[in-house]
């Protein structure tokens, strides 16, 4: 009887804290919060991040700090927030290297699907090919040709080893059956200084960091890697050329494993208002990047496929971590 009378108790103690989950989450934040950026200050990444944390902080009236972690392709701020507390107090930015990187690293110190979970994708970026402007070649078709008639001439820079700019350039290459050397650089800003030093041919980034550069008329925009054009920007696409070809940089959020689905889901929720406010819809299209929104699972199962497609490009061009 004493077993009975125990259960019966934990169970309705159980029961009785289970509708607090939800109350708990609605008053969620009830200190500051921390946005962990796995990238130094400046850059495509840390743009998105004071953008969308601000937004945050006015809608939950506590600060949200954008705190940088950078370092071994985002692998020191990813393994900062695996190791938080799961209380939603701490979340982390992601780019694609978190689904790059587990193939490209045969030792990380977390593990990706047991030690995180999505909470939102929050864009998806386009990926750009720029040239310097006397360049002899001006869009896809013209440096596919002039690639093919100079073997070993041509090399590239993008942000390092393993980005989603390396691996689109490396399955450009393959699809379109030519060869250029890759040059990795410690971010987009080396890269950039190369490039208009005339030390680097091309440089591959997200559109948003070499916009600024096309419009001032000292990089020349070559393509975007999207499937369809960018609105306002006068270029065309890889797809045009090679049917197909579709390749793009996330932006989300993820969140220590553990952390109360509730929590995670308001976070979401949270978070798709602020993309649909006026001025990020309007900074996104400036910027080049389509607002996603994803739900929790929805950014879960993306994730996933992203991990396996890269994989298959990683192992088949043989790229190996610096």
């Amino acid at each position: 009887m004493r077993w009975i009378k125990l259960g019966t108790g934990l169970l309705a103690a159980a029961l009785a804290v289970a509708p607090l989950a939800p109350a708990f989450a609605q008053d969620f934040p009830k200190g500051p919060v921390k946005l962990i950026v796995p990238f130094p200050p400046g850059g495509p990444t840390d743009t998105v991040a004071r953008l969308v944390s601000a937004k945050l902080q006015e809608m939950w009236g506590q600060p949200v700090l954008v705190d940088y972690k950078p370092g071994a392709g985002t692998i020191i701020g990813v393994d900062y927030v695996a190791k938080s507390s799961p209380d939603g107090l701490t979340i982390g930015m992601v780019n694609s290297s978190f689904a790059v990187n587990p193939s490209l690293h045969k030792k990380l110190p977390y593990d990706t699907l047991k030690d995180l979970t999505g909470v939102t994708q929050l864009f998806n970026m386009q990926l750009a090919i720029v040239a310097r402007p006397d360049a002899p070649f001006n869009n896809v078709r013209e440096l596919i040709a002039y690639a093919k008639a100079h073997p070993g001439k041509l090399n590239y820079g993008t942000p390092g080893t393993g980005s989603t700019t390396h691996l689109g350039a490396e399955l450009l290459k393959r699809e379109a059956g030519f060869d250029m050397q890759h040059v990795p650089m410690k971010g987009s800003a080396p890269a950039h200084t190369e490039l208009l030093g005339g030390r680097l041919d091309l440089v591959v980034d997200p559109l948003l960091s070499v916009l600024p550069y096309v419009q001032a008329g000292k990089m020349k925009l070559i393509a975007t890697m999207g499937d369809k054009r960018v609105p306002g920007v006068n270029a065309p696409t890889v797809s045009e050329v090679i049917p197909g070809f579709n390749v793009g940089a996330l932006l989300g959020f993820v969140a220590p494993a553990g952390t109360p689905k509730a929590v995670v889901q308001k976070i979401q929720a949270d978070t798709a208002k602020v993309l649909a406010t006026p001025e990020v819809k309007k900074r996104a299209e400036e910027f080049g990047m389509e607002i996603v929104g994803s739900t929790p699972v929805q950014f879960n199962a993306f994730l996933g496929g992203e991990m396996k497609k890269w994989g298959r490009v990683v192992t088949e061009s043989n790229i190996q971590a610096d």
